[in-house]
């Protein structure tokens, strides 16, 4: 199987290829004088099962992606992995007018068969022109977790939506874990804390699928140590981080942030290589 990576991918394609026993192609990557994209494989596709891995975290990691697949249109078979998918939010038409961007990205990817991980909403796996499976990368955020050997950790979602996120983090770990939960007061107090579980002198990891502007994840940050949390730490599988968000999070006194390399940043930290390997290995 040859291993492509696009632009926004190239780290994890690298590794993902490594744990397959081979070598990534070569791409060359350019922009015409007008800002136009231009990519070329340095590699023959022509009748080669090929795995193209691209996330799309900007509108021209998307068209990278769809002049990837053009270019292997003569294939055998061609899988695409795109770790993180942007759009994938836009689920849903919430106010008239409106498209359904997740649906309008999604139909313009075809392969043999595609693969996401921890896409935001499962729903859009049904938007894609041909078989489409999500990764779980929930297993290896629990392992790396365990080898931090933080005594009696408690793992907790920010919010309701990433419960079950946490609760597969947790699984053959055995860690604890909880949401925070708003109590109304009144109408205009509110009370956040942990649904049913004390952090008071324990340390505590905020997981949740993706990281963008930090606002949700730093006030949750302050909540759990004005509870007499020891330390928070974030752990996240898209770590987004968006314009100030990696300050506003140590501003807010986070430990550390442990996220994987669907996106490519410093905090980075964990791969999911082992993940993509094993689903290719799979087919």
């Amino acid at each position: 199987m040859k291993i492509l990576g696009g632009p926004a991918s190239q780290l994890l394609a690298s590794r993902t290829a490594k744990a397959l026993g081979t070598e990534p192609v070569l791409c060359e990557f350019n922009r015409f004088p007008d800002g136009e994209l231009y990519l070329r494989i340095t590699d023959e596709t022509k009748d080669e099962n090929v795995t193209i891995i691209q996330s799309t975290p900007t509108d021209s990691d998307f068209v990278s992606l769809l002049q990837l697949i053009n270019a292997c249109n003569e294939a055998r078979e061609l899988n695409v992995v795109i770790p993180y998918m942007g759009y994938a939010r836009q689920d849903k038409r919430f106010k008239n007018g409106e498209p359904i961007s997740a649906r309008a990205i999604a139909c313009c990817i075809n392969a043999d068969r595609i693969f996401t991980i921890n896409i935001h909403a499962k729903n859009v796996l049904g938007y894609f022109p041909c078989p489409a499976k999500n990764l779980d990368a929930a297993k290896l955020l629990g392992e790396y977790i365990a080898s931090f050997g933080m005594e009696n950790p408690i793992l907790v979602a920010p919010d309701s939506g990433a419960k079950e996120l946490v609760k597969n983090v947790s699984s053959g770990q055995g860690f604890d874990y909880d949401h925070l939960h708003k109590t109304r007061l009144s109408g205009d107090t509110v009370i956040i804390n942990t649904k049913n579980v004390d952090v008071t002198g324990r340390h505590v990891v905020l997981v949740d699928d993706m990281i963008s502007t930090g606002g949700t994840m730093a006030e949750s940050i302050r909540i759990l140590r004005d509870q007499g949390a020891v330390d928070v730490y974030l752990a996240c599988v898209h770590p987004v981080l968006v314009r100030n968000a990696a300050l506003r999070l140590f501003n807010a006194g986070v430990k550390d942030i442990i996220a994987t390399d669907t996106l490519e940043k410093a905090e980075s930290i964990l791969s999911v290589a082992p993940l993509i390997a094993d689903a290719l290995k799979n087919i």
